[in-house]
């Protein structure tokens, strides 16, 4: 997907470019050339040229033409919603947009991570997103689309690696004073490894009220893991609410509407 991006990017950037480098170049030139030389008249000689009119018009609208149907190919076959094509079955996570941490959770597995994003590079990843506070945006820049969280609803996000790695993602919408702050990790692993690293999500302790209390505290990970006695290694939980990804759908959408309230009340 990253790799289809870059080369529509690129594509996008040479028509634009025959657009913008000839007016770029030109335009120091005609201002050299039709400059004031001490008075002397100047008496241009119009007159009409096909050719010209042809070229001047012609070339703007090729460029134009062509970008709406490469954007609107591209558009529609880099669609971030539309799942990979694979033989194996997808990965489902459910992504959920703290202050300044991501949690990630694995609703068939019963598991969660906190700002780490392990999957299998064998299969693509279907990733549901929201965020429990403000608008968020969710981003491996290695992996392909960037896709926004916002709280009350969910927005889709399918992703995939060729082969396995470590690829750093972030928050990249500018939403407050920790935003830079909250990046986290995507890791590619083969099945194996994977299978491992889920078994052992799985002994750690679950994620109950105390944990998502903490959760919703302004900080980084390395805060959470002082509140929570987790000092070095992995934050992970190996057991989850019920519902808990449609649960922050539900509390984040009200919030809004019970200030709203008490500002009517007061």
């Amino acid at each position: 997907m990253a790799a289809q991006q870059r080369t529509h990017f690129w594509l996008v950037t040479a028509l634009m470019a025959l657009v913008v480098l000839p007016v770029l170049t030109l335009t120091p030139w005609l201002i050299w050339r039709y400059r004031d030389r001490g008075g002397a008249d100047y008496e241009p000689r119009w007159a009409f040229s096909r050719a010209w009119e042809v070229a001047l018009w012609g070339g703007p609208a090729l460029v134009v033409a062509v970008l709406a149907a490469l954007l609107w190919i591209n558009a529609t076959r880099l669609d971030p919603y539309a799942p990979l094509v694979s033989d194996a079955d997808p990965l489902r996570v459910q992504a959920v947009g703290y202050d300044w941490k991501w949690l990630f959770l694995y609703p068939d597995l019963g598991i969660a991570s906190v700002d780490l994003l392990a999957f299998p590079a064998a299969r693509p990843l279907e990733i549901e997103l929201t965020s429990a506070t403000v608008m968020q945006s969710f981003f491996v820049p290695a992996l392909g689309s960037q896709i926004y969280a916002m709280g009350g609803m969910s927005t889709w996000l399918h992703l995939g690696a060729d082969a396995p790695g470590r690829f750093g993602g972030e928050n990249s919408q500018y939403n407050g004073k920790g935003f830079h702050m909250q990046k986290f990790e995507a890791v590619a692993m083969d099945d194996e490894a994977f299978e491992a690293w889920a078994r052992h999500a799985a002994t750690a302790p679950a994620l109950d009220a105390a944990a998502l209390e903490a959760l919703g505290r302004e900080g980084v990970a390395s805060d959470l893991a002082r509140a929570l006695d987790r000092q070095g290694g992995e934050i992970l939980f190996g057991g989850l609410p019920d519902d808990l990804f449609a649960r922050v759908m539900s509390e984040t959408a009200k919030a809004p509407m019970a200030a709203h309230d008490r500002a009517d009340g007061q």
